[in-house]
């Protein structure tokens, strides 16, 4: 990973949070900024709000961006909680075209799950290692040893006679206005599916709603250890601003 400071946009269903962001330390060099996800979020209507954002941030350099999907080459594959627009489509090419800048895209929960690796709750842990990301949808993100298994998108196993996130999302509570004792009964059994599938040593529970932690993890009995995300919901810049010197010139 290169040294400096260079720019982080995390792209989520709600909201579209950018930082610069120290490479040395994880550490965000300025407030981040947060402007809201436009509605449909068409990607020439969220290129034109991630361009405002990097003009608002007025730091030169490459960029690294999240993408709420499967990500490969560049291109996206999966739209899940996105405008179906972005299926097939050149992320790459879509941000450099509208920002002007070198970029670089990932999935969002690797590049949460990347930051919390380097620099968080993950930080010098060996074995196998699973970063949640609870949020619109369910994000996932698996390392063996460090290094990242790409792409797992875990949140659309199958739980409940449908796919997991429709069922222990943070949206899911906030639409069905859970209470926490509840939402905790909806992780736990989300996450023990995760566990009896890759029993992993740690477990790392990130997005929106991990700075409430200590709302619903000690109500969560899992056979592995789980933590809340240190980084919390900056983990995804800090893991798109780690990409960004590997964008194509």
């Amino acid at each position: 990973m290169s040294s400096g400071t260079v720019i982080g946009i995390d792209i989520g269903g709600t909201g579209i949070k950018g930082a610069p962001v120290d490479l040395a330390t994880g550490a965000l060099t300025t407030t981040r900024i947060r402007l809201l996800t436009p509605l449909p979020a068409t990607p020439a209507a969220v290129a034109g709000v991630v361009a405002t954002l990097v003009e608002q941030l007025d730091v030169d350099g490459p960029i690294g961006l999240t993408l709420p999907g499967v990500v490969t080459g560049g291109v996206m594959r999966t739209a899940a909680n996105i405008d179906k627009e972005w299926l097939g489509l050149d992320a790459v090419d879509l941000f450099g075209t509208a920002t002007g800048r070198r970029v670089a895209v990932v999935n969002d929960a690797d590049a949460a799950g990347v930051a919390e690796v380097k620099f968080g709750a993950g930080a010098g842990r060996s074995g196998t290692v699973m970063m949640v990301t609870l949020g619109t949808g369910i994000g996932s993100a698996l390392f063996v040893d460090g290094a990242l298994v790409p792409n797992t998108e875990l949140g659309h196993l199958h739980l409940h006679h449908g796919e997991a996130e429709d069922w222990a999302a943070d949206s899911v509570r906030e639409r069905e206005d859970l209470s926490w004792e509840e939402f905790a009964h909806r992780v736990e059994q989300y996450l023990q599916l995760v566990q009896g599938l890759f029993w992993p040593d740690l477990i790392i529970v990130g997005g929106g709603v991990s700075k409430k932690a200590d709302k619903f993890l000690p109500l969560i009995h899992v056979d592995t250890e789980v933590v809340a995300a240190a980084m919390q919901n900056d983990a995804g810049i800090v893991g798109a601003a780690m990409i960004a010197p590997s964008a194509p010139a």
